[in-house]
Formats: C-alpha cells, sequence, structure tokens
C-alpha cells in the first residue's frame, strides 16, 4: 500500500488541537451540576424531575466500518475509512430511560415496564423527532439547549471510545456478562450464556471509555440520518440521508437484548423506516448549547454543584 493510501486509511490520532476539544460553553445553561472524572466532562440536567448525566464527546478522527476480516462482518460496514468530527458533543451517558420519557411526554409505551429505568422502546423515529415529539418538548422544558439525536457518525465515535475492534471494550469476543443480547448465541466461537428475554435498567453493565454504558445490545438506538454507502473516501462530518417524507428511513445501531451479538458490533448497521414504533428501539440523546460561548472549562477537580 503505498504512503498516500495508508494515510487515507488512518485516523490522524493528534487532532483536534488543544483549543478545540472543549466546549464552547461550560458549565452549559441548565445544567444543575457538573464536574470531571476519569471518563472527562460530564453535566446534569434535571428533566421534569429525573435527572441525566451528560457525557462531553471531544472531536477527533476515526476509523468508521469494519475491515475485511471482521468476523460475520455486511457488506455495508466498509470500505473502511476516516471520519474527522469537527465538533463535540454533549451525549446521554445512557439511553433515555422510561422515567425520562415519562417526566416529557406524560406516558410510556414500553414492553418493559418492572423498573422506570429500564429503557423506554417501541417509539418511532418521529415519535423522539419529529414536530410535537420527544425532543421538541424537551427543549421547552431546557431554555438555552437544542436536543437532537446523534448522526449515524456521531453514534460509532461514541461507541467505539477509542478502539477499532468489533466492541467498545477492545476485543472481537463478547459474553452475556458485558452486555444484554440473545446470550445463547456464539459470535466469533466465544462462551454463551443468560438470554435474559428482556430489557435491563440502563445503568447496567461497564460503561466504555467515554463513560457511556450499553452502546452494545439492550436496545436499538435510533440515529439522526439514513443511510449513507461508503466508499473508502476520508469524510468531515458525513451524514446520510434526511428526507422528512413520512416514514423516510433511519438508521439504527447497536443490537438489542433479542438479537445476536454479531449485529451488537460497533460497525453494525441497519435501517427503519421513520413511523411506525418498533419493538426494542428506544433513543440516545445529544443536547448542545445555543447560548454564547464561555471559553475552556476549568482544570479537573471536584464536582461543582449549582
Amino acid at each position: 500500500m503505498s504512503q498516500a493510501a495508508t494515510q487515507l486509511c488512518r485516523a490522524d490520532l493528534s487532532y483536534p488541537p488543544e483549543a478545540q476539544r472543549w466546549p464552547s460553553a461550560f458549565p452549559p445553561a441548565g445544567a444543575s451540576a457538573w464536574g470531571d472524572d476519569q471518563y472527562g466532562l460530564w453535566i446534569e440536567v434535571v428533566i421534569g424531575g429525573p435527572v441525566q448525566r451528560f457525557r462531553w464527546i471531544e472531536p477527533g478522527e476515526f476509523l468508521m466500518g469494519s475491515p475485511e476480516g471482521e468476523p460475520e462482518r455486511d457488506g455495508d460496514e466498509g470500505p473502511q475509512h476516516v471520519v474527522r468530527l469537527t465538533e463535540g458533543y454533549w451525549l446521554a451517558e445512557t439511553a433515555c430511560s422510561q422515567a425520562v420519557w415519562e417526566a416529557v411526554m406524560g406516558g410510556n409505551p414500553s414492553d418493559f415496564k418492572d423498573d422506570p429505568q429500564n429503557p423506554v422502546e417501541n417509539v418511532s423515529w418521529d415519535d423522539v423527532a419529529g414536530e410535537g415529539g420527544f425532543l421538541r418538548r424537551l427543549e421547552r422544558l431546557l431554555p438555552g439547549l437544542a436536543a437532537s439525536l446523534p448522526t449515524e457518525a456521531e453514534w460509532e465515535y461514541a461507541c467505539r471510545a477509542g478502539t477499532e475492534r468489533a466492541f467498545n471494550w477492545g476485543s472481537d469476543t463478547i459474553t452475556p456478562e458485558q452486555a444484554n443480547y440473545r446470550g445463547s448465541v456464539a459470535y466469533n466461537e466465544g462462551a454463551t450464556g443468560e438470554y435474559r428475554q428482556k430489557t435491563v435498567p440502563v445503568k447496567s453493565f461497564t460503561p466504555n471509555a467515554w463513560g457511556l454504558y450499553q452502546m452494545h445490545g439492550n436496545v436499538w438506538e435510533w440515529c439522526a440520518d439514513g443511510p449513507r454507502s461508503y466508499d473508502g473516501s476520508p469524510r468531515e462530518n458525513p451524514r446520510g440521508a434526511t428526507g422528512d417524507e413520512k416514514g423516510a428511513p433511519r438508521v439504527v445501531r447497536g443490537g438489542s437484548w433479542f438479537h445476536s451479538p454479531l449485529r451488537l458490533r460497533a460497525a453494525y448497521r441497519r435501517t427503519r423506516l421513520r413511523d411506525p414504533p418498533y419493538p426494542s428501539l428506544a433513543l440516545p440523546l445529544l443536547l448542545s448549547s445555543t447560548g454564547p460561548g464561555a471559553g475552556r472549562p476549568p482544570e479537573a477537580g471536584a464536582a461543582r454543584v449549582a
């Protein structure tokens, strides 16, 4: 492979410059508490009673898609290519819980209601991001903040948290002790185990290096955009189709409690129509500030409480 071709297949881990790593405002409007820990910057936001923690995902570059040798790889996961995200974002450290959904929407469409900390499911993309949906109502509760879903590229970057392996704990194997999925099915000649046959609370299992819980398994997660074809070329802030016609497709990521482990891989992609709702579909939540910048955040230290 030529030097030029090699560069196209390698993320620049020195990007971004130091000054661009930080949020423009810290803490952003609406934060009730904030701080810095082993995973990085965090804020907490009160959402109609429940408190949701968000993690700062720094801008950077990563290899999107799966390598050709990854077991049980699908063709639409390649060719692998460098993606640069030029803006950081606040991403909820868990999928939206039923408690948060109900505080905003006043009802709960989920099948598995044995614990309010289970993820909300059975929601369509329009229930989440359409006019009058969850995100628009949430914005009315949080002046100064804009709510959205991550793009497919933002989702995979956050899921991987610096790893290029099939799973974000840095391995090409998985067990039911690491995620919630159809544990009776093996991946890559790995172990089998418990098949829980339902969702589990959103903070089950160990978070990834960004401090994000259950990016693999439990529930599929909606992305903001539809599918795009990979051609191997480097991309900056890529975005798939975003047609607004009823039923326009959107990407879902992460796999679920119901599915086999191959669908939990960081690069696995699936497409669903915007409407109607599907079982085991939930939402990751991204916030951005609409207020003026506040410069570089304070250095690491004890959490500050507003």
